[in-house]
This record gives C-alpha cells, sequence and structure tokens, in this order.
C-alpha cells in the first residue's frame, strides 16, 4: 500500500489540492514554535491545503506560519467567512467584509478558496453568486464555495451563474462521514451521512463537486474511544455531544463493524473510518486535525486505503458481510 499523498482539483485554483486538509482549529496556537512545527509536519507530508475560518480567531497566526516559510504560491488556503453570530451574516456587504479583515489578518493579498460558512436560504442567490464573482475579478479568491449549504442551493446558485455568464460554486463543505447522525452538532449544520441522505449524496456523485467533508470522525466517534459500555459516562464537553449526536445502536453496529474491518487489515478503527469517506464514490477531501506526524502518517495511510463496494455496503449495513 502506498502511503503517498493524492491531489484533486478545483477550478479557478491553478495548485493541486491535497486530499487531506490540515484543520488550524487543532493546532497549538498558544506556543508558536509547537503549532508551527504541527504545520510542518502536515507540509512535509505533502497537505498542501489548510483550512482557517473568520470565526476561528486563527488567521493571524496562519498568515505568518505561511509568510515566514516562504510557501504562499504553494499553500491552497480554505478561508470560511459568513458565520451567523447575533444576526444572519450572508449578505454582500458581510461576505465581503469578513474576507476583507481576514486578509488584513493574514497580511495577505488573496486566499485560494473562500467559503461561506453557513447559509441563508432567506437571501436570494443571485446577489451571493454576484459579490463572490466580484471578488475573483479582483483577485482577492481564486474560486469560492459554500459550507452547509443544501444541494438544493447549491443547484440554484450554480443555475443563476450560469443563466449570468459568471463563475459557479466550484466546492461544498457539509458533513459527511460514516456516522448516521442522531442530530448535527450545531445549528445551521447541513450533513449528508445516513440513509436520509442518500438523493443528497446522489446530486454529488452526478456532479462531481469537490466536497470538503468536515467531522469525517464524527466528533471523536471513530477514535476508538466511544462504546456501548460507557454511554452512561458521557456528561461532559466533546463527550457529551458525541453522545447526543452519535451514540446510536446503528452507529455502534457500524463501529463493531469497523472494528473487524480494521482488524483484518492491520488498521485502526479511525483509518477504516477516514478510509471509508475516500473510498466513497464522491469527489471527497477530508478536513482532519493532525497534531503530531504519527497522526499525519496514520490519516496518509488511511487515504492510500482501499475497501471494496462490498465493505463499503458492509459498513453502511447494507450487506451481511464484507466479502
Amino acid at each position: 500500500m502506498s502511503n503517498q499523498m493524492k491531489y484533486g482539483t478545483i477550478a479557478g485554483i491553478e495548485k493541486p489540492v491535497s486530499r487531506l486538509v490540515q484543520g488550524i482549529i487543532q493546532v497549538n496556537r498558544n506556543d508558536e514554535a509547537i503549532g508551527f512545527a504541527q504545520l510542518d509536519s502536515a507540509f512535509a507530508a505533502g497537505i498542501t491545503c489548510v483550512d482557517t475560518a473568520y470565526i476561528y480567531g486563527t488567521d493571524a497566526f496562519l498568515g505568518k506560519w505561511v509568510r515566514e516559510r516562504g510557501i504562499r504560491d504553494d499553500v491552497v488556503i480554505l478561508a470560511k467567512g459568513a458565520h451567523d453570530g447575533i444576526r444572519k451574516k450572508v449578505t454582500p456587504f458581510d461576505i465581503q467584509h469578513d474576507l476583507h479583515e481576514t486578509l488584513a489578518r493574514m497580511q495577505l493579498d488573496y486566499v485560494d478558496l473562500y467559503v461561506l460558512h453557513r447559509d441563508d436560504e432567506n437571501v436570494e442567490v443571485g446577489p451571493i453568486v454576484d459579490v463572490l464573482n466580484l471578488l475573483v475579478k479582483q483577485g482577492k479568491i481564486g474560486a469560492f464555495g459554500g459550507s452547509n449549504w443544501s444541494t438544493a442551493r447549491l443547484q440554484a446558485a450554480n443555475d443563476y451563474a450560469a443563466q449570468t455568464g459568471q463563475i459557479p460554486f466550484t466546492s461544498s463543505s457539509p458533513n459527511f462521514s460514516l456516522a448516521d447522525p442522531i442530530r448535527v452538532p450545531w445549528g445551521g449544520c447541513v450533513s449528508i451521512s445516513g440513509d436520509q441522505y442518500e438523493e443528497d449524496r446522489a446530486w454529488y456523485k452526478a456532479n462531481q463537486m469537490p466536497l470538503f467533508s468536515w467531522s469525517s470522525m464524527a466528533g471523536g466517534f471513530w477514535s476508538g474511544r466511544f462504546n456501548r459500555a460507557d454511554i452512561e459516562t458521557y456528561t461532559e464537553g466533546q463527550a457529551k455531544l458525541v453522545r447526543e449526536c452519535y451514540c446510536s445502536d446503528a452507529n455502534f453496529t457500524r463501529l463493531d463493524r469497523v472494528q473487524e474491518l480494521a482488524d483484518a487489515k492491520g488498521l485502526s478503527v479511525p483509518q477504516i473510518a477516514l478510509a471509508y469517506i475516500f473510498n466513497y464514490p464522491m469527489n471527497v477531501f477530508a478536513l482532519v486535525g493532525a497534531q503530531n506526524q504519527s497522526e499525519v502518517d496514520t490519516n496518509v495511510a488511511a487515504l492510500n486505503t482501499e475497501l471494496t463496494e462490498q465493505e463499503l455496503l458492509y459498513l453502511d449495513l447494507k450487506a451481511d458481510s464484507p466479502a
């Protein structure tokens, strides 16, 4: 099994985009030396794409790393903006405001991919597409997409772009993982995991739109730390969130099957869960939170793990055997 990075392409971005995307939120920003070393490890492994967001407060840290390393031409920055605050912010004004402030914090001239962190279905898609095209023309973004946008809204936006001769949305970032969520973890989130979203996945398959999956590990459900026996102890913090969102009987059955395949292949539970999304017939990129070289290597190995169609059906509880 090869342990090489894999890359994809996104219209509007000339650089190759790594299938693994390093999430900045998991990087140690309190100790610059440690945090920079974490990013260095990811970059050395071929992870060229880094995810940040206006609401994370991470832009200055990421910008300094990129500038000090002199790698702006080699890094793909995925920056998100227009997240709900005390009001909805999916407006032409807020989209521009958040981007301009992000660029000022980073001390950089542009971001490669600008993704709207939330949607507001009360806002017509036309003005949104118009302002994003303006930002492309100004050279401030290379391409744009939507995070937590429904396939219906993405299609409407791209229909408008086609009708007006403009650039369409070229990426999307919903939740996608093997776990079927009981509920989404935060307000305004969109998931395409589970049987109820089969039509949405069919849309992504048909369109092959680059899909940047957030929480591929289901908030840590696939970490190997969660099990049926201890469910009553998951009462605080992230464990409580995982219990409320993912600790269903069906997901624990999936976990049993993940463990079975992991044992058979000499891999770990997280690796099989991550391999599942990369083997799904969509154009998938995964946001991951590697914190050291070992975790980077583990994720790269998962990226290169092949699962058969029968194994995917087995993990999805649609077959009784993996062979």
